[in-house]
């Protein structure tokens, strides 16, 4: 749990410094490093997505996730959480508002959904190897920084979802050594890489998908593997 308390941190300081000094930033300026933000996280995906050694799991994942993200509307129940925690935090109505929610859910994707959240924090739980987890509290500072000046304190209130998320599969991890395979982690780590894609859509505004109700896929790609290797499917192509 050390890697995720000073992932926390550092999307502490960096939402607070940037929530702080956003304002003073030309909207021009703020519209080119939203755009970087994008554009990274559209290669981070990518990169992400290629590690798969079966696509098909993948696919599969996404389409059952899809199904069940939205059946359970995964997305708008995110947002009414983002909405009653701005009600604690701040005030305001109309645009600011809607600006908070948009912080926390984007933040709460974008830190929670990657290769080096889920990587990182099965290490981080089963050998006490935080090492992944500290390169990515660095990277998401500065990112947290970045989304604070465009989209406001929201930013900070997705601290809660890396605490509860991240926290949440090193814990798992540690309970049980054996739970996490190697194949598993991999088309986690691709079926997340195509979330993140969404995501990356959304900052670069090339389409509004509901990246949230992705999420289950998360889930489905893992126990996927697990049904294969209890029935004795191979598991590559």
């Amino acid at each position: 749990m050390i890697g995720t308390l000073i992932n926390a941190l550092t999307v502490l300081i960096g939402g607070t410094i940037g929530s702080f000094v956003g304002g003073r930033f030309p909207q021009r300026m703020q519209e080119t490093i939203f755009a970087a933000l994008g554009l990274f996280t559209l290669a981070i995906a990518i990169s992400s997505g290629l590690v798969t050694k079966n696509p098909l799991i993948v696919l599969g994942s996404l389409l059952i996730g899809a199904l069940i993200g939205e059946a359970l509307n995964l997305e708008e129940k995110l947002e009414r959480f983002g909405e009653w925690l701005r009600h604690l935090m701040v005030r305001g109505e109309g645009g600011s508002a809607s600006r908070f929610v948009e912080g926390f859910v984007t933040a709460s994707l974008v830190f929670c959904v990657g290769p080096l959240t889920i990587q990182g924090a099965i290490e981080d739980g089963l050998t006490g190897d935080f090492t992944k987890l500290a390169i990515k509290a660095m990277l998401d500072g500065f990112a947290a920084l970045a989304f604070a000046t465009t989209l406001g304190p929201g930013v900070l209130a997705s601290i809660l979802v890396i605490l509860g998320f991240q926290g949440g599969i090193s814990l798992l991890a540690s309970l049980g050594s054996n739970i996490f395979t190697e194949p598993m982690i991999t088309e986690l780590t691709a079926t997340g890489g195509v979330v993140l894609l969404s995501i990356a859509f959304r900052l670069l505004d090339i389409k509004q998908i509901r990246a949230a109700n992705l999420l289950p896929a998360l889930f489905v790609a893992p126990a996927a593997i697990a049904l294969m290797d209890a029935l004795g499917i191979t598991y590559y192509l």
